[in-house]
């Protein structure tokens, strides 16, 4: 409700059709229904994504509390929803995560360094155009960052009169001759009503001569050359409300 005031929202709600994709009950979370523990209670599809061979990483402890106020937050409240992630981490998969990314592409200074403390080598925590060290402010960080590189389905969903039948190959445009790209998709999104599209959009991948593969895949293969430091800021994506970070 919050965000009815966001410049956009309303725009991008009536364009994605959001109580189609996500149902009543799941709109009334934290409204009117306690929001549920999702790692209770999905410990078993997770474990069984990673032994399927799935990257996985941190993305937020409360998923919409992160997104509304990290950028006013400071270092207490900042290292403490990020510890309770990682611990709820440890908890499910049994070992400590490699990576991290961010939710609604939300950051502050002492998150960027909370990932440093981690030890982690890459995160994913902002939209860019490829691989870089962050740099906030006067400091630069020790990970590298491995942008979303390309628009999600829902910025490209109701656009510019794109439909579901049509967004694949406005993304195939944007990847017929770039090497590497970071795609981020919403399972909730993808996994639902936009399976189709995602299925079209993976086949026109493949004809194109793309690998799929993971975040850790890219820094094995980007981590051999020297990169950029580049500032990070806060910048709009066409389709999408609110500020979020990204490469400068």
């Amino acid at each position: 409700l919050r965000r009815v005031w966001r410049r956009g929202f309303l725009t991008k709600v009536a364009r994605t059709s959001v109580l189609r994709h996500y149902g009543l009950r799941t709109l009334m979370y934290g409204l009117l229904l306690p929001a549920p523990q999702i790692g209770l209670r999905g410990k078993a599809p997770m474990r069984s994504c990673r032994a399927a061979g799935h990257e996985c990483g941190i993305h937020a402890w409360d998923h919409v509390l992160w997104q509304d106020n990290v950028r006013r937050r400071g270092e207490e409240w900042t290292r403490s929803q990020m510890n309770r992630a990682r611990e709820r981490f440890e908890e499910i998969f049994g070992t400590a995560p490699t990576t991290h990314g961010a939710a609604g592409w939300q950051m502050n200074e002492q998150a960027l360094a909370q990932v440093d403390d981690w030890g982690m080598p890459y995160a994913s925590d902002c939209r860019g155009v490829g691989p870089f060290w962050p740099r906030w402010g006067n400091r630069t960080c020790r990970h590298v960052q491995l942008p979303t590189t390309l628009p999600t389905l829902d910025e490209l969903v109701g656009l510019n009169s794109i439909d579901g039948n049509q967004v694949a190959q406005v993304l195939h445009s944007l990847t017929e001759r770039d090497a590497d790209h970071v795609f981020t998709l919403h399972a909730e999104l993808e996994g639902g009503l936009l399976a189709p599209a995602f299925e079209a959009l993976l086949d026109g991948w493949i004809r194109q001569g793309h690998r799929m593969g993971s975040l850790a895949m890219l820094h094995r293969t980007v981590a051999k050359a020297p990169l950029p430091v580049r500032d990070v800021a806060w910048g709009a994506i066409p389709g999408r409300s609110g500020p979020l970070l990204v490469e400068a």
